[in-house]
């Protein structure tokens, strides 16, 4: 995974205020969701190269990070994971495998959280490669993070309700150093957690998670 300075906004995405029921949840400029609280990672230790190995779940303020949820499954897309089956009533987040979980890497000032793939830490065609899950300790009608280190990759967001039913599942502009907004349709908090995975040639890491009711959603 490298990692770039580039800070990109999708002037192409919807409108905060003009997310078509029908879509479920959409992409909008992050710039238009007043958030009011954000998880940086920067609180946690980490270490530089492969980072600082998170073997369990890792326990935020406001959300849990692991692989995926309760009742679904992780399988090999070389060396990517893709997460598979039904996310069980109620929603809750669990680690991967030995070696396949989370790390909290240090970059230029920065810590950051990688999901390990199936060749496993401390490997380098491992770190980026592996599925991220998180849970909000409340429900959310609006969120944004940035994704950190991708090389025009592909990447995928799925987003659940508490009783584990997937809400919307969304294909990402390809990957880079770029800030992602997404809005439920007609304001509904009822976004608890979200999987995401890639399929980027040099794999991703997540930074910058905002969420937080604001004044200007219901």
């Amino acid at each position: 995974m490298r990692f770039g300075w580039v800070i990109c906004v999708f002037l192409s995405s919807v409108s905060a205020f003009a997310c078509d029921q029908d879509q479920g949840v959409c992409l909008v400029d992050p710039d238009e969701l007043a958030l009011t609280r954000i998880i940086t990672f920067d609180e946690t230790h980490s270490t530089r190269g492969p980072g600082r190995q998170i073997p369990n779940v890792l326990v935020m303020d406001g959300a849990v990070f692991g692989e995926r949820f309760a009742g679904q499954s992780v399988e090999a897309s070389g060396d990517h994971d893709r997460i598979t089956g039904t996310a069980l009533k109620p929603l809750t987040v669990m680690p991967g495998a030995s070696g396949e979980n989370l790390s909290i890497v240090y970059f230029d000032g920065n810590n950051v959280l990688n999901g390990y793939g199936v060749a496993g830490y401390p490997k380098r065609h491992a770190q980026g490669e592996g599925a991220i899950s998180f849970l909000f300790d409340e429900d959310q009608s609006a969120l944004s993070f940035q994704i950190r280190g991708g090389e025009a990759g592909g990447a995928q967001a799925v987003f659940f309700s508490r009783d584990g039913a997937p809400i919307a599942t969304l294909e990402l502009p390809p990957t880079g150093e770029h800030h992602y907004g997404f809005i439920r349709s007609n304001g509904v908090a009822d976004i608890a957690g979200i999987v995401i995975t890639n399929t980027d040639p040099q794999g991703l890491a997540l930074d910058n998670v905002r969420f937080g009711k604001s004044p200007d959603l219901s």
